[in-house]
């Protein structure tokens, strides 16, 4: 699996914990110039912008430290122009999760609710 292919697996999985936990999935991945949020859910009056990390066993970097200062903004950036472009009423809230995959297979997941917040 290459790792475009990596992260697209990652986020399948994601997003079918999320509906499970029973979210609706707004978006996957939302673009815009300088940032991307993988996967956008709501429930209860939360929207969830909710970055993915998916990594083969023994990473250099862990998923969790990959979001870095910079990062956070871009995601905080992207979220910000997806509430612009479909206004909403809901609380939102900035998750990150870290899945490991080995041989197509979840042997890690790790998932981080309100990992951090849009105070910059």
């Amino acid at each position: 699996m290459d790792k475009k292919e990596l992260g697209y697996f990652g986020e399948k999985v994601v997003a079918y914990f999320l509906e499970k936990k029973g979210y609706r999935i707004l978006r996957r991945n939302f673009t815009v110039k300088g940032g991307e949020i993988d996967i956008i859910a709501e429930k209860d009056g939360i929207i969830a912008f909710v970055e993915v990390k998916t990594r083969t066993p023994d990473p250099l970097v862990n998923g969790f430290e990959a979001v870095t200062k910079s990062k956070k903004k871009l995601i905080i950036r992207a979220s910000e122009e997806y509430s612009y472009r479909f206004p909403h009423d809901f609380q939102p809230r900035f998750d990150v999760v870290w899945v490991t995959v080995s041989e197509r297979k979840v042997v890690n997941f790790q998932y981080i609710e309100n990992a951090f917040d849009a105070s910059r």
